[in-house]
């Protein structure tokens, strides 16, 4: 039987380092701007980069809240797809993830 209170743990505790670095991003875009024209397009350019890595921190995110649902519901290493298990090698690696390594090849 699967250990979901390992996952659980691991998840829970990545939750926290993205909502820490989440809180960083958004405080880095919130900080006043430098009058410098080159130094203010250098900063726009950095903005860039941050908002991507914050929609990405998001997104796991919220793939991390459905798998501690999952976990909630006892469903947890349970392919959403295909209803077959999830390898533990592959919640080892990816303990957020919804669906058994055929499935998430087959919609790759």
């Amino acid at each position: 039987m699967l250990d979901t209170d390992t996952y659980r743990v691991a998840l829970m505790r990545r939750l926290r380092q993205l909502d820490a670095r989440l809180h960083a991003i958004e405080e880095e875009l919130d900080a006043p701007r430098a009058p410098d024209w080159e130094e203010a397009a250098t900063e726009r350019e950095n903005d860039e980069v941050l908002e991507r890595l914050g929609l990405a921190g998001e997104a796991e995110v919220t793939r991390i809240r459905a798998a501690l649902d999952r976990i909630r519901k006892g469903h947890y290493g349970i392919c959403t797809q295909c209803g077959e298990e999830i390898s533990v090698a592959r919640l080892d690696a990816l303990p957020e993830t919804p669906l058994c390594q055929r499935c998430a090849a087959e919609i790759s």
